[in-house]
């Protein structure tokens, strides 16, 4: 019996984090979907093609091979062939991804996607609709929740740890406008799903957040009989 874990937030909540940390524990596979829009927003610019072109964009995702590992503890992203990690988390694609992210076509396939992944799979995904329009009959859904002044803290943190200079000011104005974006978009808005756990990740360090959600999934899966 295969099972689904949905875990949504919004952008810097620590969904990654919490899902590697998760995955892990409980040898599951992943897919981290905010990462998929990014690879799509990033073939977009580096290829001069219009936001507005919802053609050219379904092409984009009916044509590109992504590949998402985990290494040494941290998601390893290949786009066609090449290693886009870094590249897809600058602020070139961060300011333009939920533009990409809200249009319904894109969206559309993107979650045919997702749930071909999933088929017959013990699973953890994460991102913003997960639980409400990806799988809204997933078995366990959480919610993460942070402030913005924290999450543009940490943010400014990983990016400099992958030599992206980028200031607080510039990253929590952008965090704001994102949280915008993505809970007033037309299809799929971010938003918490009824019968999702609610965690708040303030404070915590990512190994914090990790093993408070992992115990979390973790009674849910077991109340179930899933483990």
């Amino acid at each position: 019996m295969s099972f689904i874990i949905a875990v949504d937030g919004g952008s810097g909540t620590g969904k990654g984090t919490v899902t590697r940390y998760i995955a892990d524990k409980l040898n599951l596979d992943t897919i981290d979907t905010g990462a998929l829009y990014r690879c799509v927003t990033l073939q977009a610019l580096n290829n001069n093609i219009s936001l507005e072109d919802k053609n050219k964009l379904k092409e984009i995702v009916a044509n590109m091979e992504v590949d998402l590992k985990i290494v040494n503890n941290k998601q390893v992203v290949i786009l066609n062939g090449g290693d886009v990690s870094i590249e897809i988390r600058t602020p070139r694609v961060t300011s333009k991804v939920s533009i990409v992210a809200s249009i319904p076509e894109v969206r559309y396939e993107m979650v045919k996607i997702q749930r071909k992944i999933a088929q017959g799979k013990n699973i953890i995904m994460e991102g913003r609709d997960i639980g409400t329009a990806v799988f809204p009959d997933a078995d366990v859904k959480v919610f993460l929740e942070c402030s913005a002044e924290e999450r543009a803290k940490r943010r400014v943190r990983q990016n400099a740890e992958n030599g992206i200079n980028t200031s607080y000011e510039d990253v929590l104005k952008s965090i704001k406008e994102r949280d915008n974006r993505d809970s007033t978009r037309e299809v799929n808005p971010l938003r918490k799903a009824d019968d999702a756990i609610v965690i708040k990740t303030d404070g915590f360090t990512a190994e914090e957040g990790g093993k408070a959600v992992y115990q979390v999934v973790k009674n849910e899966l077991e109340k179930k009989g899933l483990i």
